[in-house]
């Protein structure tokens, strides 16, 4: 179901911003496997997926810091960081995929807009070389001007950079832009850049909706591309 918690007219929009894990992609098993990869190689004890996928969301480094407990030594944490990225490079695709109906939105979403076409792009918290890759493999390059992650800028959000570096390089204001996501961090991005704000119920973190509630709230890839067809 389409909720609103703040109406604004979605014909108004020019510009989606989009999260990419639990919003496009389904990356939760190949991001465990990672973790608990990872974690055998340190002795220590794996994780249950159901623990890993409350610790996705803010970008690799704290993925791991929080799998390990937080250690202290940032020399190990280093090097666990560094085991982590590796495998996960070379895993990031065994079991990741795009949710079901999220090409059909994609391409609903780009054309929709009294006719003409609208810009996407996305901005993660994931590092951007396997951002990138992913997009790419999976065939949703296609969609989007630009693919942002983590370590693209200085700051991950909620900070508002990256999503301001995108207004920028597409000429678009933020009252005509929004960003979706499954996290309140999306949310908190979207505020802090002065955009629409839209939240996936299906995604790894929807209950994180609840401390910061978007102005919209959709349950499916269907109903996004409903909500922003409607005529």
């Amino acid at each position: 179901m389409i909720k609103f918690n703040r109406q604004f007219d979605p014909q108004a929009i020019k510009l989606l911003i989009f999260d990419l894990d639990g919003t496009l992609i389904d990356s939760r098993l190949d991001l465990v496997h990672s973790v608990n990869a990872m974690l055998r190689h340190f002795n220590r004890p794996e994780l249950p997926a159901e623990v890993i996928a409350t610790y996705v969301g803010d970008g690799a480094p704290m993925l791991v810091q929080r799998a390990l407990g937080d250690p202290r030594d940032h020399a190990y944490l280093k090097k666990a960081l560094d085991y982590f990225l590796a495998y996960y490079r070379a895993h990031k695709l065994d079991h990741t995929h795009v949710y079901e109906g999220v090409t059909q939105a994609l391409a609903t979403l780009r054309q929709s807009r009294n006719g003409m076409p609208r810009q996407m792009a996305v901005l993660s918290n994931k590092p951007v070389h396997p951002s990138r890759a992913i997009v790419e493999a999976l065939g949703l390059h296609e969609y989007f001007v630009s693919v942002y992650g983590g370590n693209s800028f200085a700051t991950k959000k909620p900070d508002p950079l990256g999503a301001r570096t995108i207004l920028n390089e597409t000429g678009s204001h933020p009252q005509e832009t929004v960003i979706i996501g499954d996290s309140s961090h999306d949310v908190l991005t979207g505020r802090n850049a002065g955009l629409w704000t839209c939240g996936v119920t299906y995604g790894f973190a929807p209950h994180t909706l609840c401390e910061a509630p978007p102005d919209v709230v959709v349950d499916t890839p269907q109903e996004l591309a409903k909500l922003f067809s409607r005529k």
